[in-house]
Formats: structure tokens, C-alpha cells, sequence
């Protein structure tokens, strides 16, 4: 990078990966038609570059943040201990990142919804800015269409007004115009401490975030797709209201701002003697259009999500939802099946004996992950692996999203034996630490029954899916038998964790999905 907070440096962010490149396939060329040979399309297709050079830009001259929690490494990196606490200092043998910039950033192109956290004056505010002017918005009119929350805050005041001649006149809603807000219609949306928002205005807030449609006296605004930029000032979400549950979980990822670190008031200094402000000195290289936007949308869905990956997240996401006890037939032995019947959970957990409690990882939380939840944790894995420049998703990009997409999604219990043990007491209060360790279990349990090898349940499921079409009463019968065999196979462990519940549920469908084609097929004899 160069000295001028305004330049761009012309090196490349990474060295030139030949791996990037596509095999050949002729019905690309068949459905879409050769590519165009111009100078715009040359600049279409390094979009993943010039993501990086904007990370950078920010990281080096917007946002003072000499933080790299997002660490990567090809080499075993050098690691110290430091402290009474033995804390670890790693030093990353590769291209490393700051999740405070990096998520917001993600964030933008795959049209997420980013809550930043932190004390006043952290920088919240003005990266949310940033990512504004990278969308193409000028200095004014994303400060003008921000949405600053407090106690007074009405329905009105957030979308718009009726106007007044038409409230006189009208015979019917339908003849009432109302002056909507300008914010409703851009692509970027910033809610300043979103926690101070009356709970009646924090309704009309989720309409537009989950359905992109705002609504007064029956007319309806229909908003584009956004990213979305909220700040608050603290972990919980508490503030002058408490924020509705609803409104939390449409949150994607959760960033915390770091502190100021105090060996940079030397840039200060310099911002104060020269006067700038970054907001003001963006460079035009790293603005994105609409088209650049959404061929980046395109391409990250093109990323590949790998199956031994896919395995290992279904493993991961497994282990939450079972409590044995919160009901009687299988499918209702859930965690949430306690949370809507009111249930005492510390009772219903208690009732699970002769389990290991801290080696199964489910006992560590109060919940299991939503589809809303696995799907933004798949989206945001593949928007990392193309900021990369990689084909396909890995496993540290999994790793390095699910801490962030997952912070406010799983519910600590903090009841659990995991928490007792004198080592483990510190995530009681680091949630993203927490859900890495979580998964690093995950894994290790994973690796420990060696299900790359030994997965009969997804061998089943392969035959399945390979479809029903010419398939013999003979066959289909073998096939049940295969499945009942599996099922008595779990039942003589005795002991019932998480991945086996879904196995079982799995196991199921199946039987059930064959023994409904074997009526269809003796009928048909």
C-alpha cells in the first residue's frame, strides 16, 4: 500500500492463485453464451480482488484496528504462553483478518444483517458508514439515512407519513398516499443503537428486515434487498427496551468492536493535524455497482460447499436439539419441545443419567440451530472462501463464520458440567471462543467414530436419493430390512446423543418413504 490514504497500491493482495480457474464445461457456454472480451469483463471476473483490496484499504487507512482474530495458516504457527492465565499468543503463518472489518464487509455482498457491539465511540457507527460508500451512496445521504434509535421512535418516524390532504379527503386506505422515507428504498440500511427502539416500532422493523415490504394504513412499500447495519452498546441487546426475540434471530452475524489500542494515537495525531476524515477519501477503485454486486452474488453461490465439509457441519448442527425427556415420541424429544411447554430445563436435564455430561456437547446449550441459522452459516462460509479467492469452501472458512453467525443463535446453559471444570469457565463470558471450541469437540468426535468410513446412514441415503424409478417390490423389501437392521444397530447402544436422534428421525423418513412406494408398486402388479 502506499503512503496516501486515498491510493490504492497496484500490487496484488495474494499471489496469483491458478486454482481459481474453472474446468472447461460446454454447457456454460451453451446456456449462457460466450463471455464478452472487454476490459469490463476482465474486471468482473478479479471481483474477489478488489473485495480484498477494500479489506485492506479499511484495515490500513479507514478503521484504526491492528486486530487479527480470523487467523489462517499453511505453516504450524509460533505460538507463546503468556500470563498466570496461560494465555496463547499465535503468530498466523498466512494471510490473516479482522472480523470487526471482514463480517461487515461479507456482509455487504451477500446482503446480510450485521449487529455490531461495543462501547461508545469504537468505531461501530462509521464502519457501517464505510460499507455505505462501497455500495455507491455518498457521504450524505447514507449520515441522512440512518436510523438513530430512541424512546420516541414511532412506526411513523421509521417509514413515513400519510399525507395530510389525502387524511382529509380519503374515502377509503386505499386513497391515502404516504410520504415514505428515503432509507426504505436503499440497499444499504443502518440502525444506530437499535436497542432504544420502542418494542411497537421494533415490529414494524422486522417486517422490513424478514419481508422487505414496510406497511402504513394498509399501503405497502416494497424495499430491496439490503444489507443491514445495526449498532448497540452492549453483548445482551439490553438497552432502554429489550429487543423482541423475532427481530434478534433475523440477525445473521454478531461483531463485536475491539478496543482502541493505544500504541496508534500516533494516527490520530496525524487525522487531527491533517484534518481528514476516511469516509471522505475513498478511493473510487474499491466502490462496487449494482452489476459488480450482484455478479459477486452469483459467484459466491458458485462456490463449492465440499460433501466430507457438508458431513462434518451436519455433525456439528446435530448435537443441540435432543433432550431425551421433554417428550415421548421421538420426533418431540426436543429442546424446544421443553421451551414452549414451559418446562423447568434444569429438571428435564437432570433426568438425563449415565451420560457423559461434558463430553456431550448439547448439554452446553439451551437450544438447537434453526434453518435460518445453518443457512446463513453455509452462505457466509462460501462468501468467505470467495473473498479468498477459492472454489471451494474449507475447513477453517466453516470455522472462522459459525463463531459470529452463531452468537446470538445457541443459548448458553450455563448449568452445564462443561462450564464447572475450571478450564471451561472462561467461555461463560467469550461466546466466540465458546462456539469454536464447540465445534473443535464436534470435530474430534467426528474423527473419533471415523464416520468418512463407517457412515452407513448417509450410504443408505445415497441409494435413496438415486431415485425409486424402476425399482423392484424385491429390492425396495431388502432395502427395509437394511434400514430396520441399522436402527436396531442404535437402539443396542443404549445411550442417546444428539447425531443419533437425527440418525434415527433420518432412518425413519426413509422407511417410511419405501414403504410407501412398496403399496404403490404390489398394487400396480
Amino acid at each position: 500500500m502506499t503512503n496516501f490514504p486515498n491510493k490504492l497500491s497496484s500490487s496484488p493482495t495474494l499471489p496469483p492463485n491458478k486454482g481459481k480457474e474453472k474446468k472447461f464445461d460446454i454447457s456454460n457456454i451453451l446456456e449462457d453464451g460466450p463471455l464478452p472480451l472487454t476490459k469490463n469483463s476482465n474486471q468482473i471476473n478479479d471481483m474477489d480482488e478488489k473485495l480484498r483490496k477494500a479489506y485492506f484499504w479499511i484495515t490500513n487507512f479507514a478503521i484504526i484496528n491492528p486486530f487479527y482474530d480470523i487467523e489462517y495458516n499453511d505453516t504450524p504457527p509460533l505460538k507463546f504462553t503468556i500470563g498466570d492465565s496461560k494465555s496463547t499468543i499465535t503468530l498466523p503463518s498466512a494471510q490473516s483478518y479482522s472480523s470487526f472489518v471482514l463480517l461487515p464487509l461479507l456482509s455487504l455482498i451477500v446482503k446480510g444483517k450485521c449487529l455490531l457491539v461495543g462501547g461508545p465511540g469504537r468505531g461501530k457507527t462509521a464502519s457501517a458508514i464505510l460499507m455505505g460508500i462501497l455500495a455507491g451512496y455518498s457521504i450524505k445521504e447514507i449520515k441522512r439515512s440512518i436510523q438513530h434509535g430512541q424512546p420516541q421512535m414511532t412506526i411513523t418516524d421509521l417509514l413515513g407519513n400519510p399525507l395530510p390532504s389525502d387524511m382529509m379527503q380519503a374515502k377509503s386506505m386505499d386513497e391515502i398516499k404516504i410520504a415514505w422515507r428515503k432509507w426504505l428504498g436503499m440497499q444499504v440500511k443502518i440502525i444506530d443503537e437499535y436497542n432504544r427502539i420502542p418494542t411497537r416500532t421494533q415490529s414494524a422493523l422486522l417486517t422490513i428486515m424478514g419481508d422487505n415490504y414496510a406497511e402504513i394504513y394498509d399501503q405497502i412499500f416494497e424495499c430491496p434487498e439490503a444489507a443491514w447495519y445495526l449498532t448497540a452498546n452492549d453483548d445482551a441487546g439490553g438497552g432502554t427496551y429489550q429487543v423482541i426475540e423475532a427481530l434478534r434471530d433475523r440477525i445473521d452475524v454478531v461483531v463485536k468492536a475491539p478496543h482502541f489500542n493505544t500504541r496508534f494515537i500516533k494516527d490520530l495525531i496525524q487525522r487531527v493535524e491533517e484534518g481528514y476524515k476516511p469516509e471522505s477519501l475513498v478511493p473510487k477503485e474499491i466502490i462496487f455497482s449494482e452489476e459488480e454486486m450482484k455478479v459477486m452474488s452469483e459467484r459466491i453461490k458458485q462456490v463449492q460447499f465440499p460433501s466430507g465439509l457438508r458431513r462434518r457441519m451436519e455433525f456439528f448442527a446435530s448435537q443441540f436439539e435432543f433432550m431425551e425427556y421433554a417428550g415421548e415420541q421421538l420426533e418431540y424429544k426436543t429442546k424446544d419441545t421443553a421451551k414452549l411447554s414451559v418446562a423447568d430445563f434444569s429438571r428435564l436435564s437432570s433426568l438425563e443419567t449415565g451420560k457423559d455430561k461434558i463430553k456431550d456437547i448439547g448439554t452446553q446449550t439451551k437450544n438447537g440451530l434453526s434453518v435460518r441459522a445453518i443457512f446463513t452459516c453455509i452462505n457466509y462460509a462460501k462468501a468467505l472462501a470467495f473473498f479468498r479467492g477459492l472454489n471451494e469452501v474449507t475447513l477453517d472458512d466453516l470455522s472462522h463464520v459459525l463463531p459470529f453467525v452463531l452468537h446470538d443463535k445457541l443459548v448458553q446453559n450455563i448449568d452445564s458440567p462443561f462450564f464447572e471444570e475450571a478450564e471451561n469457565q472462561i467461555y461463560r463470558s467469550d461466546r466466540v471462543s465458546w462456539i469454536r471450541k464447540l465445534f473443535t469437540l464436534s470435530l474430534s468426535e467426528y474423527e473419533r467414530l471415523g464416520l468418512d468410513k463407517n457412515d452407513t446412514i448417509a450410504q443408505l441415503s445415497e441409494k435413496f436419493e438415486s431415485g425409486l424409478e424402476g425399482l423392484s417390490a424385491k429390492e425396495t423389501k431388502l432395502r427395509l430390512v437394511e434400514i430396520e437392521k441399522e436402527i436396531e444397530l442404535i437402539s443396542k447402544q443404549r445411550k442417546l446423543y444428539g447425531h443419533m436422534f437425527d440418525d434415527l428421525l433420518n432412518l425413519k423418513y426413509l422407511h417410511q418413504r419405501y414403504t410407501n412406494y412398496l403399496k404403490w408398486v404390489e398394487s400396480n402388479v
